[in-house]
C-alpha cells in the first residue's frame, strides 16, 4: 500500500489525487489536507463569482473526493497542527499543492497606504475567503486604479463596474454585493507598463467589458500599433487586440455612467496620500526590444482605491526550501527533497489555466511512482488519525463539507447558487450540528 499526503485541495491537489488513483488503483490511500474546512481552493475563492461555468469543474474533483481511497482532511494547518517532517514520517510521499495565495509586492513608495490592495486580498474579499472577509475597502472615491494587464485585472475591473442586477446567478458574497451597490466609483483606469500587443488578457474575458450594462471601455487609438502588425500575433492575442481596436473605435456611450480606461505604456512610480491613497504617480514608457523603458515623463491620477494585479507567490512552509526570486518552492521538476514534492503553482508559479494543473499532477505522480516503488510500509492514514487524536485536532471530512455546501445552497439569496459562509467558526457550527 502506498500512502500519499497532498497539502492543498485546489485543482492541483485533486488532479494529483486523480492521477494517484489511476496509477495505483486500490493500492493507494490519499489524504488531502487543507487549512480551511472547505475544499477546491481557487475554484471557490479565486475564480470570479460571475464565472459559474468555470466553477463547475469542482464536480470532477468531487468524483475523486468520494473515492474510498481518497480522504479530505480540512481545517488542519501545516506547521501548526502537524509539521512537514511529521507528514513525511507518516506518508511515503508528501505533495505540496498549496498554490500561490499571496500577492507580489509592487515595491513602490506608498503601497502600504490604506485602500491599496493586492488582487489576492481584494478577490478574496468579494469571493468570501475567511482571511479577507473583513477587508472593507472604501468605494467612496470616483476613481479606482487597477495595475496589471492580465485576466485578474479584468475580473477586478468587471466586478467594480457591474450593476447589482448583473450579479444575478453569481455567488458573490452578500457583504461585497452591498458595498458594490453603494459604490461611488465611476472611473476605472487599467494601467499597463507595455502596449496592446503585450497584454496577457484572453479574448473572452476582454470581450466581456464591451457588454456591461452601465460601463463602457475606452482605448486611446494612438496607443494601438499599425493594424498590419497584428498579423504576427497568435490567434487568441490577435482577437484580444481586435477587442481593443473595437473599444477605440466605439462612440462614447452617454447612457453609461462608468468609464473603463486602458492606459498603456504607463508604469506606476509611487502611491501618494496621507491617511489613505489619494493619487498614483505614473511614468510614461516606451518599448525597447519588447521591454518597457521609462521616458522620464510623469503624471498623476487622482484615485481613492488602488488594486495591484501583478502576480502571486506561494506561502512559505517551515523547513521547506523556497525560491524567493521565483516566489515558489525550490524544486527540480517537482522534486523538492526525498519524499517531498510540489505541483501546480507551488511548483512553477501562477501560470497557465486551471486545466494546466492536470498534466502537472500526473507528471508528479509518475516521479513518485519511480521513487517509492511498493511503498515503505509507513503508517499513513491510521498514523495521522492517532496523532490527531493525541493532539486534539478535529479535522473536517468531505461529508462534513457536504453539510456546509447544503447549508450554503439553502441560504442563497434569490438568483444566486449559494451564500458562502465567510467565517470558519460558522462552517464548523454547521458541521457540529446533527
Amino acid at each position: 500500500m502506498r500512502h500519499i499526503a497532498i497539502v492543498g485541495s485546489g485543482p492541483a491537489g485533486y488532479y494529483t489525487a486523480e492521477a494517484a488513483l489511476k496509477q495505483w488503483g486500490e493500492d493507494v490511500r490519499v489524504d488531502i489536507f487543507d487549512s480551511l474546512p472547505v475544499p477546491f481552493g481557487l475554484i471557490r475563492t479565486g475564480v470570479a463569482p460571475d464565472h459559474q461555468s468555470i466553477k463547475g469543474v469542482s464536480r470532477r474533483y468531487e468524483n475523486t473526493a468520494l473515492s474510498e481511497n481518497v480522504r479530505f482532511v480540512g481545517n488542519v494547518t501545516i506547521g501548526k497542527d502537524i509539521s512537514i517532517a511529521e507528514l513525511q514520517d507518516l506518508y511515503d510521499a508528501v505533495v505540496l499543492a498549496t498554490g500561490a495565495p499571496n500577492d507580489r509586492k509592487l515595491g513602490l513608495p506608498g503601497e502600504d497606504l490604506p485602500n491599496v490592495f493586492g488582487s489576492a486580498s481584494f478577490v478574496g474579499w468579494y469571493n468570501g475567503h475567511p482571511h479577507f472577509a473583513d477587508l472593507d475597502p472604501a468605494l467612496s472615491h470616483d476613481t479606482a486604479v487597477v495595475i496589471g494587464n492580465g485576466n485578474v485585472a479584468l475580473d477586478v475591473t468587471r466586478i467594480l463596474a457591474k450593476s447589482q442586477e448583473e450579479f444575478e446567478g453569481s455567488d458573490i458574497v452578500a457583504h461585497a454585493l452591498t458595498a458594490l451597490d453603494a459604490s461611488q466609483i465611476r472611473r476605472i483606469v487599467i494601467l499597463g507598463r507595455r502596449g496592446p500587443h503585450q497584454i496577457a488578457m484572453t479574448p473572452k474575458e476582454l470581450g466581456e467589458l464591451g457588454h456591461l450594462a452601465r460601463a463602457s471601455p475606452r482605448v486611446d487609438a494612438a496607443d494601438l500599433p499599425d493594424e498590419a502588425e497584428d498579423a504576427g500575433l497568435d490567434p487568441g492575442q490577435r482577437k484580444s487586440v481586435g477587442h481593443l481596436r473595437a473599444f477605440a473605435a466605439a462612440e462614447p456611450c452617454e447612457d453609461r455612467d462608468v468609464v473603463i480606461e486602458f492606459d498603456f505604456f504607463a508604469s506606476p512610480r509611487a502611491i501618494i496620500g496621507s491617511k489613505r491613497v489619494e493619487e498614483v504617480e505614473i511614468e510614461r514608457t516606451r518599448l525597447e526590444n519588447g521591454k518597457a523603458v521609462g521616458t522620464g515623463e510623469t503624471y498623476r491620477i487622482p484615485a481613492g482605491l488602488v488594486i495591484a494585479c501583478i502576480g502571486y507567490q506561494t506561502s512559505k512552509i517551515p523547513d521547506v526550501p523556497y525560491d524567493d526570486r521565483a516566489g515558489h518552492f525550490a524544486n527540480e521538476d517537482g522534486r523538492i527533497a526525498p519524499g517531498l514534492y510540489c505541483v501546480g503553482w507551488a511548483r512553477r508559479g501562477p501560470t497557465g489555466t486551471i486545466g494546466t494543473n492536470r498534466p502537472d499532477g500526473f507528471a508528479v505522480i509518475e516521479k513518485i511512482a519511480e521513487d517509492i516503488g511498493d511503498g515503505a510500509g509507513k503508517a499513513g492514514r491510521p498514523g495521522f488519525d492517532a496523532l490527531a487524536e493525541k493532539r486534539g485536532v478535529e479535522y473536517v471530512k468531505f461529508t462534513d463539507w457536504q453539510k456546509i455546501d447544503k447549508a450554503e445552497v439553502a441560504n442563497a439569496r434569490q438568483g444566486s447558487p449559494r451564500e458562502k459562509f465567510v467565517a470558519v467558526e460558522h462552517m464548523i457550527d454547521v458541521v457540529s450540528k446533527d
